[in-house]
């Protein structure tokens, strides 16, 4: 590891790469200190605080999993604040698109119209960026953590608008922005990476918290004690294992290829290879929509029951209804765990039908001249091959299940605010290791490249590389 990491600055195309990922992930948190004009920073920080501990609060929800799913924090009002998840939402709007319309898949084929997919992506992220923080501006000032005298003026509150409208959709464009510079002179995906660095950024306050909290003797459910930190750490090292073996697993299936023969050979032969297929190809989508979803009934109930419960014009069965339904579709509830598991199923098979087709496998693997064997290229393939994956995805929305319920029934039963219980598992784990992986994947091609031992070549693995490449 020590040789591999030595081998990246050895090498100046890769250094450089690395260092300008580096210092473009800096800069990017540098925007998380320019906070927006005209907004009470400490009030918003201390409502944030107070919902996030509140495992019922639907504000507080709200919060961590738009944190997570923008990498920005609305926590504190910066020009940072709504991350990437304007560009990440447009970008699953239109990949959508692309699965529905005929015209979306046919450009996607072409260079030209895939590059006009992009451009309409950015267009439409910058769409989303001005709603959504519009709705935010008006939370914000709905819940008085504007500056009173800006306020109490008409002309104080449109400037407010403006001036903070145009500042979260500057912040966002830069970050759309730089994810690209990354793309293009840094090493892996960009727009990934500043999703993982938002999401990395909260460990410290997590592990400050298990310290402030631990004790020798725990008396009480207010302190952590040695089982608990122990139980904490054991099921960290758990889920990652568990989180990196279903990014990577494969249902890999033999397939041949046919080598034709050419003038002067004596016959022809065949080849043996494997078409990887992924256990989990959706990736951390089903999580999303789930998790996304489950927020809707969590506000709209605890609203319905707190109004209903303060009206005295409403049926008493009605409040009784209500307050049964948000008691338990609460985080954590048995109810709650169950429509979470169903609604992960549900995605995983859809984004794995909108993203995986078996009919364009099956045809590309005949226009290469190749086939699995004992099936006839065509229908018969494309058959077989729907039943794998529909197979394969029932697993891999299993392990998707536990991984995401993980961080809810530890904050349920142990008292473990969300801060800490999210590197547990969920989305925020999912996505910190598979763009770890592929990270490291990069950088270990650019070294095999180079003829360098790379983080997961083996002593033998490298000695036999470099001989191979006259080096040995």
């Amino acid at each position: 590891m020590l040789q591999a990491v030595i081998n990246v600055f050895r090498i100046s195309d890769l250094r450089t790469r690395v260092m300008f990922t580096l210092g473009a992930l800096v800069l990017y948190r540098i925007g998380f200190f320019i906070p927006l004009p005209g907004v009470d920073q400490e009030m918003l920080v201390d409502a944030a605080t107070k919902a996030s501990e509140a495992s019922a609060s639907g504000f507080g929800r709200i919060l961590e999993y738009a944190s997570v799913f923008s990498g920005g924090d609305f926590g504190q009002s910066t020009i940072f604040g709504l991350g990437i998840m304007p560009y990440i939402t447009a970008s699953i709007v239109f990949q959508l698109l692309q699965s529905m319309i005929p015209s979306f898949k046919e450009m996607k084929k072409d260079p030209s119209g895939a590059q006009k997919l992009q451009e309409w992506t950015r267009y439409a992220g910058v769409g989303m960026c001005m709603v959504q923080g519009f709705m935010w501006l008006n939370y914000i000032r709905g819940q008085g953590m504007v500056d009173p005298v800006l306020e109490s003026d008409p002309t104080g509150r449109f400037f407010f608008m403006v001036a903070g409208l145009t500042g979260i959709t500057a912040g966002s464009v830069f970050l759309m922005w730089l994810g690209e510079q990354i793309d293009k002179y840094g090493i892996g995906n960009g727009v990934s990476l500043i999703l993982t660095a938002g999401i990395i950024s909260r460990m410290p306050d997590a592990i400050f918290w298990v310290i402030s909290k631990f004790s020798l003797s725990a008396q009480d459910d207010s302190v952590i004690g040695p089982v608990g930190v122990a139980f904490l750490l054991m099921s960290f090292v758990s889920v990652v294992a568990g989180a990196v073996l279903i990014t990577v697993a494969q249902r890999r299936l033999p397939i041949q290829q046919a080598r034709h023969a050419r003038a002067g050979s004596a016959a022809a032969s065949s080849g043996r290879h494997y078409l990887p297929l992924r256990v989990n190809h959706a990736g951390v989508m089903p999580i999303i929509f789930a998790s996304s979803l489950m927020i809707i009934p969590t506000v709209a109930l605890g609203s319905l029951a707190q109004y209903a419960a303060a009206s005295p014009g409403w049926p008493e069965w009605t409040r009784t209804a209500l307050t049964f339904l948000n008691a338990n579709l609460q985080m954590g509830s048995y109810p709650y765990v169950l429509i979470q598991i169903g609604l992960i199923y549900f995605f995983s098979y859809f984004w794995t039908t909108v993203v995986f087709s078996p009919e364009e496998m099956s045809e590309q693997l005949r226009d290469h001249g190749s086939f699995i064997p004992g099936l006839r290229p065509g229908p018969r393939t494309a058959e077989y091959l729907e039943t794998v994956v529909e197979r394969i995805t029932y697993v891999g929305a299993g392990f998707l299940a536990i991984i995401a319920l993980i961080p809810t029934v530890v904050a349920s039963q142990m008292g473990v605010p969300m801060l800490v219980s999210q590197f547990l598992g969920g989305t925020g784990l999912l996505i910190v290791v598979s763009v770890g992986l592929d990270l490291v994947q990069r950088i270990e091609a650019a070294l095999l490249m180079r003829n360098q031992t790379g983080f997961l070549d083996s002593g033998e693995g490298g000695r036999a590389a470099r001989i191979r490449s006259g080096r040995g």
